[in-house]
Order: structure tokens, then sequence, then C-alpha cells
């Protein structure tokens, strides 16, 4: 799988970018502020339909252009699909597919997948549980894109309740059937979520493992392991609704007086542990990249397991990495169908990924 040509208009900082990519390496080089970030990020939205760096759409278009669309070829077994994306501001963003129009946007998942490790990615060490959970619900949906409905039915029944919890602590003369009727939804989507989330972290936890030992081999051990607000849970789906709805009539009352949704997957938490002591407040900054860089590279190669082979995307990494991380993800990245790669400084990128070069400056790119 690869891209083979990315075309953004009124896109962050571009109003217009073209560039025609082959398989193999790719480096994108500009002094920071130069936009090299933007056109990975598209590609990146293509692929999940999220932004690896804010959390809305709103930002991704151009100050003062009222939408922005991204227009990206995806060969894959020597099949072309053209995936063109309009993000409009204050609407619903509309999709298409070799010209013709989708239902939905996330029709698109699963025709491009990517891998991509940036400097934000630190966050998943260092940041709030909520930076894990969308770690692994983009996996999810990077590995099987119909989970994209699964989470997006579960946020929504979210939602609901949670508004309808707001009303009953305000109302004494709230009607709790209703409240009945959403515990239901929300166990049966919330199971199906705990559910993937768990086979996810146990597919991946092995290669996890082994990525973090490559990258730091003189490091304690790095496992992952899935905490869930309701404790353990078991590994099929009807028995994990069954623990959801008896969790959720245990801490109505709880819920009703404080207005809040206090069970479900939303409340998760993805344990990452160096040797018997957690990553978060103990790893030092090597360690916490390192961990970092493992979860990506352990996302990659399930992946390649699945049989699937991603475009890996490493964006402005290797000026935050030392001499053996560096070589040790130019390892993972030479043997990659494409790897496109930003980087400040030419001489920031290892010798072994040398390949086509586009220099990003003042508004233009080119290839060089």
């Amino acid at each position: 799988m690869y891209v083979r040509h990315l075309q953004v208009s009124d896109f962050r900082s571009w109003q217009h970018a073209d560039l025609t990519f082959e398989p193999g390496v790719t480096v994108l080089v500009g002094r920071n502020g130069q936009g090299k970030t933007n056109l990975v990020e598209a590609i990146g939205y293509t692929a999940t339909l999220g932004s690896h760096r804010v959390a809305s759409d709103a930002p991704l278009i151009r100050h003062g252009a009222a939408r922005a669309v991204v227009r990206t070829a995806v060969v894959n077994e020597d099949r072309e699909l053209l995936v063109e994306l309009e993000i409009t501001a204050g609407k619903a963003n509309r999709a298409r597919i070799n010209r013709g129009p989708v239902p939905r946007p996330r029709d698109v998942l699963g025709i491009l997948r990517t891998v991509l490790f940036a400097p934000e990615d630190l966050a998943l060490i260092k940041g709030d549980p909520g930076d894990r959970r969308r770690f692994l619900d983009e996996m999810l949906v990077l590995r099987a894109p119909r989970y994209a409905g699964v989470r997006s039915d579960y946020e929504r029944v979210l939602k609901q309740r949670s508004a309808l919890l707001k009303t009953v602590k305000h109302s004494r003369s709230a009607d709790l059937s209703t409240l009945d009727v959403w515990d239901g939804h929300l166990a049966k989507h919330g199971a199906e979520l705990l559910a993937a989330r768990l086979k996810l972290v146990g597919d991946m936890a092995p290669h996890v493992a082994a990525a973090y030992a490559e990258v730091a081999p003189e490091s304690r051990p790095a496992l992952i392991n899935y905490r869930s607000s309701v404790g353990e849970l078991p590994e099929d789906r009807e028995s994990i609704e069954d623990l959801l709805l008896a969790e959720l009539d245990r801490v109505r009352k709880q819920e009703i007086e404080r207005g809040v949704c206090l069970v479900g997957p939303h409340r998760d938490d993805l344990d990452l542990t160096l040797g018997e002591l957690p990553a978060k407040g103990y790893a030092s900054h090597g360690e916490s990249w390192s961990f970092a860089l493992a979860l990506r590279l352990g996302g990659y190669e399930l992946m390649r397991v699945d049989g699937v082979e991603p475009v890996l995307v490493l964006d402005d990494v290797f000026a935050e990495l030392d001499r053996g991380r560096r070589q040790q993800l130019a390892k993972v990245a030479s043997a990659a169908e494409q790897v496109l790669i930003t980087a400040a400084v030419a001489e920031d990128v290892p010798e072994e990924l040398s390949g086509a070069r586009f220099e990003v400056h003042g508004g233009e790119v080119r290839r060089v």
C-alpha cells in the first residue's frame, strides 16, 4: 500500500499543494512553520478522519477559507482509489471515492492505512487516559474500519445518557424508566467496544514488548495492560454486557447525585509499566520516548501480521531521538513499502533512509 498522489486546497497553511509520491522513502525537508507537517497530517486524516495534532476539524481549514479539500490517490495491490474529503466549517463533511459520493465520510476508512509517529506521541506516556483511549480506538479502526461505527454509536449513547442524568439530578419528577433504556444501549455498545479493545491489547502486547526491547535494550521490560473502570473483564461480549448492566445498577444513585456517567469504556485506561513501576511518573525522558515509539511500532507490526502493509509516517521525530533509537527506527522503516518523513534538517534523517526528497519553503513544495 502506498500514497501515489496528494493534493490539498485550503488545508491548514496551504492554499494549494500537489505532490506525487512513489513507493519507498520520501523525505520532506523544511524549517519549522513551513507546512511540511501539514502535508503528512492530510495523509493521516485520509486514513483516520482525525488529526494527530488537534481534536476538532476546524483548525484544519485555512484561515479565511470556507472549506478544506484533501485528495489522496492510494495504490493497494495494483488497484488505485482516489479518496476526496471535503472539510467544511459548521457543516457535515463530505467524501467521495473515485469521484462518486459516499453516504458517510467514514465509508472511506480502510482504503488507506497509516501508522504515524510524531512528537505529540509523548502524551501517550505522560498524558491523560483520554490520549491512550484514543490511541486504542484509532488502532481498532485501522484494523477493522467497522469499529468507527461502534465508537460513534457508543459516543452518541453516552452523550444522550449523560444529558438525561443531568436532567434527573435537577428534577425529582424525572422518569427513570427512560434511564433503564439508555442503560441497555450503553451496555450493548460499550461491551462491543470493550471486547474489541481487550483483544487488541492482547494481540499488540507482545509486539510492543519486543519493539521496546529493541529500542531500549538496557531498560526494564515494557508491558501494556487494559484497565477497566469495572474491574477485571471477561473476554466475551455477552458477559461484558451483563457486567456493565450490573455495575450501572450498582452506581445509579451516585450517578444521579453527580449527574455524570460513571461506568463504561470512556472511563478506562491503558496501563503502561516498565518492570514493576508505571511508566507515567517513573520513566525517564528517554524511556518515555522509547515507550511511545514502541507503541507505534507494535501497532505497525500487528498490522503487518494481519496482512496489511501500512504507510509509515515519521513526523519530525528523528531530531528527538538519540543515535541508538534513530538506528532502530531506521531499521524498521527501511523495510516498509512506503515511508513518509518530515525533518527540519536533512542530516537528522539516517543515511539508510535516503530516497526521494521534497523541499518545503515559503508556501511552496518542490522535488529536488
